[in-house]
């Protein structure tokens, strides 16, 4: 198993430096994702619409309603985005202004 260790021996290392930490955080949540998910079978609804009784429909929503969006942003970008060079044509100081009014004296 690899460890990581910093490239300094006076360097701190963060919580999340550490794979170990990365797992336990990951196991945990995974844990809490399987008991969420028992939970939807046992727990009473007050459900207002036919379809909100299907099992783990909360969960397929939201999983849907992620995957829509990160489509929608891919859409998005294809729009919004703009050359690497975007802003360094007019970021560009003329050569031939000086570039403060001090070093005319």
């Amino acid at each position: 198993m690899n460890k990581v260790t910093p490239a300094k021996s006076d360097e701190k290392v963060y919580f999340f430096d550490k794979p170990e930490n990365v797992r336990l955080i990951l196991r945990i949540f995974y844990f809490l994702c399987v008991v969420l998910f028992l939970l939807d079978f046992f727990v009473h609804r007050h459900i207002y619409v036919y379809f909100e009784s299907i099992p783990t429909f909360y969960a397929l929503y939201g999983f849907v309603a992620c995957v829509v969006l990160v489509l929608i942003a891919k859409l998005m970008r294809k729009v919004l985005m703009r050359d690497e060079n975007y802003f360094s044509d007019a970021s560009q100081p003329d050569s031939t202004a000086p570039l403060n009014s001090e070093s005319e004296h």
